[in-house]
């Protein structure tokens, strides 16, 4: 195993993390139903009970995510966790209000109200998949951050990497290409939400409205998304060299699209495979559409990922300060580390197994008006 080898490998697992969160974030589309006011109260609780037995899987594939990037790539996680922390600190206060949300949503003692506890689960619902999205806009965008490795050796302020500003994270949501992304990604996990419930709540009036959402939420998503990907295909993109220099190069992000082309394969099967299933969810009487837009969210994510990290591109840009930027060479661990957690990495298949098992054993009854009032 080469030190080119496990870098790719560490890079293909996280953007599989990737796309597993945004796929599993169907939990948070599913809760903004919780405001539905063509729904009662009973069946907003039904919904809620639908989506309390899968927001652990969402939560652990989040931290997940967070702690292969700490391993395999220290660099990033201590810049941007470190520098864009704002972003972070939202994103996993909106996570714990979740949490707290569930436990305590129809406690007979709950002093604020299930009213209060479903507002904040439809606020993760809004906020988490946007700061998410909008995070990984910034792998195209850019951000604020200088890196300056012989900084390790100075006792006095052995700081390696420095953010630009004082918003930490926030400034983000000025550019507006990442903020495009984060809208799309808000989009997609409500209709990814949509379909989920229609899999697993058995109800005709919840169906109907789920069905009506699905194509009222189409036409922005698409928009958003199509939209985001043809600027992205024609901006310039930051480009390395074989000595390490970084650049603007304009279509970069074509060129590796074309340069690779299991990534179009991809990208080009996951959007297809996302519009089967919103069409057999909102214009058909299938229920089955989120096993057919499930996959396709985790290939369109692991092609966008690999767009910003493979073919010789930064992957986290600095625009104020172009070789500063992180690829994938410069920003990862040593290759023992590497190498060690590649084992370690060896036991995934049979946590994913126990994660099918768990799931489906949940699944065996669905939730609906009589069984439904579990949260």
């Amino acid at each position: 195993m080469t030190y080119e080898f496990l870098q790719t490998y560490w890079w293909c697992l996280i953007a599989l993390l990737g796309g597993l969160l945004v796929a599993l974030m169907f939990v948070q589309g599913a809760n903004l139903h919780l405001g539905n006011r063509s729904l009662s109260d009973a069946q907003r609780r039904v919904i809620l009970n639908a989506t309390g037995s899968k927001w652990e899987i969402t939560f652990t594939t989040l931290v997940t995510f967070g702690g292969a990037f700490f391993a395999s790539f220290p660099l990033f996680y201590s810049t941007s966790f470190g520098g864009a922390y704002w972003v972070w600190v939202l994103l996993l206060i909106s996570f714990v209000f979740q949490a707290v949300s569930y436990e305590f949503c129809h406690k007979k003692e709950n002093l604020l109200g299930a009213k209060a506890f479903r507002i904040a689960l439809m606020v993760n619902g809004l906020l988490a998949p946007l700061l998410v999205g909008t995070a990984v806009g910034t792998f195209f965008a850019g951000s604020p951050f200088t890196v300056d490795k012989a900084a390790i050796a100075n006792a006095a302020a052995p700081v390696i990497s420095t953010w630009g500003t004082g918003w930490h994270g926030l400034e983000a949501l000025t550019q507006p290409h990442a903020v495009m992304l984060g809208c799309a990604l808000m989009f997609l996990t409500a209709i990814l939400g949509d379909l989920y419930i229609l899999k697993n709540v058995d109800d005709e009036h919840i169906h109907a409205q789920m069905r009506r959402s699905i194509r009222v939420l189409l036409i922005p998503f698409l928009a958003l998304f199509v939209f985001w990907l043809v600027i992205l295909l024609v901006k310039k993109g930051f480009a390395v060299s074989d000595d390490g220099v970084v650049s603007l190069e304009q279509f970069k992000y074509l060129h590796n699209l074309l340069q690779m082309p299991v990534v179009l394969v991809m990208l080009l099967a996951g959007v297809l495979l996302v519009l089967l299933g919103l069409w057999k969810g909102g214009f058909t009487k299938s229920r089955n559409g989120i096993w057919l837009a499930a996959p396709g969210t985790v290939l369109v994510v692991m092609a966008v990922f690999f767009l910003a990290g493979f073919n010789n591109t930064a992957y986290y840009p600095s625009n104020t300060d172009l070789q500063s930027s992180l690829t994938l060479i410069n920003s990862s661990s040593s290759y023992f580390t590497l190498q060690v957690m590649f084992w370690v990495s060896m036991l995934i298949p049979f946590v994913v197994a126990y994660i099918a098992y768990a799931w489906r054993a949940m699944d065996r009854t669905k939730p609906d008006l009589e069984n439904g009032a579990g949260y």
